[in-house]
């Protein structure tokens, strides 16, 4: 296998190439900045590629030799169509570690062309969305008949400098749920409800994540929300976004946000991830008012990312992934997330 990683030099990249390092995976670290891919390259001892997106010939002639791309380099609304562009005139197998509805849908509908070219093209390959994916497909399992999926987390951890960024360039007071297989419109901060993760209750709030595609493509279940558990001020943060969102999508202030965060820290630091923990709930529904109701506890979000992204590209190389677009469930089964450390599952009972 030829893996290459794209955005090895960024805060989840570097964590990645550095697992592949120390499990002795052959991995070509990629990237536009080149003091940056060069000197990490040079710390890991693996090969370089320097290159950017911009031009098509240009990027699938970087991909000559490569077996598996695995872009870690976000937002990725701008990488992963260029990239999988590239990967289908190459033949490489595409893998990402999104958690951006909305690339995940647009890779969704490029199906046709990767089964044509004889390759995967699995988008959210890391913490978003991998848990949730096998905790979906765990609650379809157990509920055949499900019409409804509720899923919410609770990350307990901070944000990375590129996620925080492609977070502030997707501030626009809109959220998103599926009803009836379709993705629907609905404001920011649309619902709370009260959820107990195995830690008391917490409330969680709607967000529009990778889950309402993803999930949907995993299991069939039409009507699909995803929460997440924050603190009351962000809940409030998140509504009032309804408000402010065409403002704060305005350039100079993305600019202005975007600038304070990269003045701060890439991510946590290797004690924060050792140490840290995320807990995910899942409850299906069928019509007859028949419930199941789980909980899946895994690692700190950024350390089970370089788990899974790695072992998924690993597994791609070795042409155990099926053709086509797919989500992690659907390519490697529900059980996929327990093959990892510190990763447990809990049905809930109410009675």
């Amino acid at each position: 296998m030829a893996l290459l990683i794209y955005g090895a030099n960024g805060y989840t990249g570097a964590l990645i190439a550095e697992r592949a390092a120390r499990q002795g995976v052959a991995a070509i670290l990629a990237g536009r900045n080149a003091a940056a891919v060069n000197g990490l390259a040079a710390r890991l001892e693996r090969p370089a590629r320097v290159f950017g997106l911009e031009d098509p010939d240009a990027t699938a002639e970087a991909l000559r030799g490569v077996t598996v791309v695995l872009n870690c380099a976000g937002p990725f609304s701008r990488t992963a169509a260029p990239l999988v562009a590239a990967c289908l005139r190459a033949r490489a197998h595409y893998l990402d570690i999104t958690g951006e509805l909305e690339v995940i849908e647009a890779l969704a509908a490029r199906d046709g062309e990767a089964r044509a070219a004889g390759i995967t093209v699995l988008p959210a390959a890391g913490f978003d969305v991998v848990p949730s994916d096998c905790l979906a497909a765990e609650a379809k399992h157990r509920l055949p008949g499900a019409t409804h999926l509720t899923l919410a987390f609770h990350a307990g951890t901070r944000l990375s400098r590129g996620t925080a960024i492609t977070s502030i360039e997707n501030m626009n007071g809109r959220g998103a749920v599926r009803r009836d297989g379709r993705i629907t419109p609905v404001p920011s901060g649309w619902k709370t409800r009260t959820i107990d993760f195995g830690d008391g209750p917490r409330k969680a709030i709607t967000i529009p994540w990778g889950d309402i595609a993803s999930a949907y493509y995993t299991t069939g279940i039409p009507n699909i929300e995803v929460y997440v558990a924050v603190p009351a001020t962000l809940r409030v943060g998140l509504r009032l976004m309804r408000w402010l969102g065409p403002a704060l999508a305005s350039t100079p202030l993305q600019r202005l946000l975007k600038d304070r965060v990269g003045r701060g820290s890439a991510g946590p630091d290797a004690g924060q991830r050792a140490g840290g923990a995320c807990h995910l709930w899942a409850e299906a529904r069928d019509e007859a008012g028949h419930t199941v109701e789980l909980r899946l506890d895994t690692p700190e979000a950024y350390e089970l990312t370089t788990w899974t992204a790695l072992e998924l590209a690993e597994r791609a190389g070795r042409g155990e992934l099926p053709v086509g677009f797919q989500t992690p469930a659907r390519a490697c089964g529900r059980q996929l997330v327990l093959d990892f450390p510190r990763v447990s599952l809990s049905a809930v009972d109410n009675r």
